[in-house]
């Protein structure tokens, strides 16, 4: 049986993230480490649960905004992060992620642009993304980058786009320097620091456990539907 979200009797609405979940996690962060986390096997499943649930529920909605989305068949329990981070991809010396992006793509999340929800206490957004590309991605991102630039400042100057997304592209590791041999000029040099990118709007705590949060993820990934297409390789 697939996991659902609690539905609110009253509007129908979703609670997007559990109460509990926040707790887990908050603690996590406290507490990074593989004992701790043993003897909280079920605090972990009730999340692991939850953002299952959440990957359901955002792919039941994609029609609402990617029709590519709604048609992919997907493995709810492979659509999201996981909380053991390989040593390569370690910030610092914790062993385990304290928070947990969730997908709705099309395509590989580190082959492909496609939607996020990124859930951690105090620091949850959304959006579209590539931010962890394989080597062969990153290539393809940057060689779009390079074909056409004007195609991603039309995103970006976007009246809708740039009120919804006031950074405009961020991303989660970059370069001190161009990629070596790249020889671009202008405004899209930050770009081709950056070792994957995407685009994100803020979500306050309150508002995850929301049971209307759906309509504002369903809007957000409208907009940022935009960028996806820009990287439809």
């Amino acid at each position: 049986m697939q996991t659902r979200l609690k539905v609110s009797r009253e509007t129908g609405g979703c609670q997007m993230v559990e109460p509990e979940t926040f707790a887990f996690l908050t603690e996590l962060a406290l507490n990074n480490r593989k004992a701790w986390l043993d003897d909280h096997r079920t605090e972990r499943d009730d999340a692991l649960r939850n953002f299952t649930g959440i990957a359901i529920t955002l792919h039941d909605y994609a029609d609402r905004f990617d029709h590519s989305v709604a048609t992919t068949r997907i493995k709810p329990k492979q659509s999201f992060t996981k909380f053991f981070q390989e040593p390569r991809d370690r910030i610092g010396r914790a062993m385990y992620r304290a928070d947990v992006d969730v997908f709705a793509n099309a395509g590989d999340p580190a082959e492909d642009f496609g939607y996020y929800l990124h859930i951690e206490p105090g620091n949850c957004y959304a959006g579209a993304a590539l931010f962890q590309p394989s080597k062969d991605a990153l290539a393809r991102l940057r060689n779009r980058l390079l074909d056409d630039p004007a195609g991603l400042k039309d995103v970006l100057d976007d009246p809708e786009f740039s009120k919804r997304f006031p950074e405009g592209l961020v991303t989660r590791k970059a370069l001190d320097a161009l990629p070596e041999g790249l020889k671009v000029r202008g405004p899209t040099v930050p770009y081709f620091k950056m070792v994957g990118l995407g685009c994100r709007a803020s979500l306050p705590d309150t508002d995850m456990l929301d049971d209307q949060v759906i309509d504002e993820l369903i809007d957000i990934f409208r907009v940022a539907s935009q960028l996806v297409r820009y990287f439809d390789w």
